[in-house]
């Protein structure tokens, strides 16, 4: 049995679905003449209130439960998901919680248990005390099926259909549904005038071929291909994964072509052409979780735009204005995204940078310095970190310019490139840039974003004011290739830009959703094109 996020919370567009298992250890003895009988209890915060997600079973007389019901959960990285899981000793044949005697509760987020892959941490009690030494471990894994498989097919000896020539044939894969009807699920391309072609390798899903079953029956149609729409049928073969899977270290596996009709009206009726399955190839279409639970930190870095043209941080007009009753755009834009990225990073140590602004003692400009003005020490603890240094760096430089993006960029490509030696899906780097204005150093910044985007390198733009963001546009990539001065093109899309001024009347996750929506597709897109797997992905 296994519990889903239900109706209640409305209708969900899930990335992905993650299966919680959850063991407990030490818990508090609550009965007289026995251990506890404890469950699990799942909740979920909505809108500032816990909702119940599901419960396990009851495991009798045991202070080290492991729970056979699993926890389902849709994951969705751009979101703050706050979980809650509270033990219970069950005393009464009830549903109602107060009835139970409570062992201890940990809370923590979604990102948190996916990053950990597995957590174990102390439970406490409502006072916020231990609760003596009970603990709870969570295993989180995603409930998909990933696999791929690639298939090199060859004919030979086809029938002749075309009177003038010889055959066009294609191949069509389909699949047996639930009610005994064949799907299609593949169709390859027609190959010109010939009884032997060659197709082009190809790769499906696993589980649009076979549903994931390495036994189901699959149908294989050969047809001649009429521009009409009439299609001459060849002969078809049927076989399964199981068997295709046979075609490996250059192991050929061969599939007589029949045609039913002719088999039965001619008697040395041998088979209409054979159809050679060249290799079978299952491999893993890694997805972004799969990276996550694999080990892989993404390294946050924040860029602070302190140009003049942000105005006096000390006046109210200022986009930098401290408002002793609120924030302003630039912490709201840190927060927003930093307390998403923040759980995906061990040590939750950020490196914050500055640019465009005079430093004492000497006031030189700088486009890249430290805001805690420790320039080998640069890092910040967690978001709360980053906004602390950020407000206490404010009265103490002087605005200036110009709006330079290259110089930070490049900085944090330095690091990503050290990542890129490893070889391992380790580490990905993330910059996020807030910034108020037009950038000074177009052909430098298009440069450095063509070199950054054959790094494990993302960077996040988010505009702040009214200004004109035309050029932040044009570095998204998303309507066209972006091009260095050089013309080289730059290898994927690896910067998304978000104008602040679109979410002020928003949520503040909203702004999140939005900045963070294409991160994990370029964390995906770079370490599949470096062929490289999760780091700690079990051989399979």
């Amino acid at each position: 049995m296994a519990y889903t996020l239900g109706s209640a919370l409305g209708p969900q567009c899930c990335v992905t679905k993650v299966e919680l298992s959850v063991c407990g250890s030490n818990l508090l003895d609550r009965d007289v003449t026995s251990k506890s009988d404890p469950f699990c209890v799942l909740f979920l915060e909505v809108d500032g209130k816990w909702v119940e997600i599901g419960r396990t079973e009851t495991v009798l007389n045991n202070l080290n439960p492991v729970f056979g019901v699993k926890f389902q959960v849709d994951y969705h990285f751009e979101e703050i998901q706050k979980l809650k899981f509270a033990m219970f000793d069950e005393d009464k044949c009830s549903n109602q919680l107060y009835e139970h005697d409570f062992l201890g509760d940990f809370t923590c987020t979604l990102g948190v248990i996916v990053s950990s892959k597995k957590l174990h941490r102390p439970l406490t009690l409502a006072n916020g005390k231990p609760a003596g030494k009970g603990a709870i471990t969570i295993t989180a894994q995603e409930l998909s099926d990933n696999r791929v498989i690639t298939l090199s097919l060859c004919g030979r000896k086809l029938d002749k259909k075309d009177f003038f020539g010889k055959s066009d044939p294609y191949l069509e894969f389909h699949k047996e549904g639930e009610d005994g009807k064949w799907m299609l699920v593949h169709r390859t391309e027609v190959i010109k005038n010939t009884l032997d072609p060659v197709w082009a390798p190809f790769t499906i899903p696993f589980i649009s071929l076979c549903n994931g079953d390495m036994e189901k029956s699959i149908k294989v149609i050969c047809s001649d291909f009429d521009n009409d729409g009439g299609h001459d049928f060849i002969g078809e073969f049927y076989t399964t994964v199981a068997r295709m899977a046979e075609a490996q270290n250059s192991v050929e596996v061969e599939f007589e072509c029949i045609n039913p009709k002719k088999q039965k009206r001619k008697k040395n009726y041998k088979n209409s052409g054979v159809i050679i399955l060249k290799s079978c190839k299952i491999s893993r279409n890694y997805s972004f979780l799969d990276y996550i639970l694999g080990g892989c930190q993404l390294m946050f870095t924040v860029g602070i735009d302190f140009t003049a043209s942000n105005g006096n941080p000390r006046e109210p007009y200022s986009l930098h204005y401290i408002n002793p009753l609120g924030n302003n755009e630039y912490l709201d834009a840190i927060w927003a995204v930093g307390q998403i990225i923040q759980d995906y990073d061990s040590d939750k140590m950020f490196p914050a940078l500055g640019f465009g602004a005079l430093l004492p003692p000497d006031w030189k400009l700088s486009h890249e310095f430290a805001i805690n003005f420790n320039p080998s020490n640069p890092f910040c603890t967690g978001v709360e970190g980053i906004a602390q240094a950020y407000s206490a760096c404010l009265p103490h430089i002087r605005f200036y310019g110009p709006t330079n993006f290259s110089p930070i960029i490049n900085h944090v490509a330095r690091f990503a490139a050290q990542a890129q030696h490893q070889k391992t899906a380790a580490q990905y780097f993330t910059l996020l840039i807030i910034t108020d204005g037009v950038i000074s150093d177009m052909d430098e910044t298009r440069h450095a974003i063509v070199q950054a985007a054959k790094l494990p390198m993302s960077i996040i733009i988010v505009g702040v004011g009214n200004a004109d963001f035309t050029a932040m546009e044009f570095l998204d990539g998303d309507s066209s290739i972006l091009r260095s001065y050089t013309g080289e093109a730059a290898v994927r899309d690896i910067v998304q830009f978000v104008p602040f001024r679109d979410f002020r009347n928003a949520p503040k996750e909203t702004l999140a959703k939005s900045v963070l929506a294409e991160l994990p597709q370029q964390v995906t897109e770079y370490f599949k094109q470096r062929n490289l797997s999760p780091s700690n992905w079990a051989a399979e």
